[in-house]
């Protein structure tokens, strides 16, 4: 038995990592560690409870989701105050990437415990190590906002980055956020999607994002499962040339009203457009009492 298996004092929170589709790629010391804590907190206790019995383990689950995991952590606490080592997982891949779990890892550090990983699949790694894009820097920015304006705005943000972008995406939005991407960043810009890494129909798609949104648009099966977004960083390096928000504010508002300023300002910047507005208005005012 490895030195870090449940049982040894102080008790352990073990962050376990569970296969994102193909079930042999779970780790041996993965089964261990469930096989042996007190509790697991899963994401999906059905879920967790189906792959367990395919391994012949048997577990006491507790549910540990978004919705009530702020609830379940004090409980969950108690237990390892008590001694008891409890194993996180999440549905699939690795906890916390996208997924539940922050808060308690946060409070079992807090209140002493050991919190150890247990690596293995991760959608994250696994589609960066297929997707024919640079890998040596990367930006992980989870889910996009569902939202078409708020989306828009994030990918104006982020449109100069120079590292590599992965993002996970909806099947439902996944050409509507193309098209936006294509906007934001050119049609031109190189991209790849990853969909249902390590399952039965496993693809990628790599090329322009005007290339692979008429790959998807022209093979509905491309646009089903699990998907992971991963787009070239910015490498341009004129492009690249930070925007004085300041003084573009300055600039925008000699020639536009306060509103017209501030939404062109936000647009440009994928800065908040209330605040640029409540600049330029305090500006407007300082410049007022000078003029006076």
């Amino acid at each position: 038995m490895t030195q870090d298996l449940p049982g040894s004092e102080p008790a352990t929170l073990f962050v376990v990592a569970t296969p994102i589709g193909n079930l042999g790629d779970i780790s041996t010391r993965a089964l261990e560690v469930l096989a042996t804590v007190a509790v697991v907190a899963a994401e999906d206790t059905r879920h967790t409870r189906a792959l367990l019995s395919r391994f012949g383990i048997s577990a006491v689950l507790v549910s540990l989701h978004d919705h009530n995991e702020r609830r379940q952590v004090p409980a969950l606490i108690t237990r390892l105050q008590q001694g008891q080592d409890i194993a996180l997982v999440s549905d699939a891949g690795t906890p916390l990437i996208s997924d539940p779990g922050y808060r308690l890892v946060s409070e079992a550090r807090a209140n002493g415990a050991v919190v150890k990983s247990v690596p293995g699949p991760s959608a994250l790694t696994a589609a960066l190590s297929v997707a024919g894009l640079p890998t040596d820097r990367f930006v992980f920015e989870g889910f996009l906002p569902p939202k078409t304006s708020s989306r828009r705005s994030r990918l104006s943000a982020l449109a100069l980055e120079p590292r590599t972008l992965v993002f996970f995406e909806s099947p439902r939005r996944i050409m509507a956020t193309l098209a936006d991407l294509a906007d934001s960043f050119g049609a031109g810009r190189r991209v790849a999607i990853a969909r249902e890494l390590t399952k039965h129909f496993e693809t990628v798609v790599c090329g322009s994002i005007e290339q692979v949104a008429s790959i998807l648009l022209s093979d509905e099966s491309q646009r089903r499962g699990e998907l992971v977004l991963i787009v070239a960083g910015n490498d341009d390096p004129i492009a690249s040339t930070a925007i004085d928000k300041e003084f573009l504010l300055e600039v925008l508002g000699e020639v536009l009203s306060p509103r017209s300023a501030s939404r062109v300002a936000a647009r440009l910047t994928g800065g908040g457009k209330n605040d640029y507005y409540r600049k330029l208005l305090a500006r407007a005012g300082k410049d007022g009492d000078r003029s006076a």
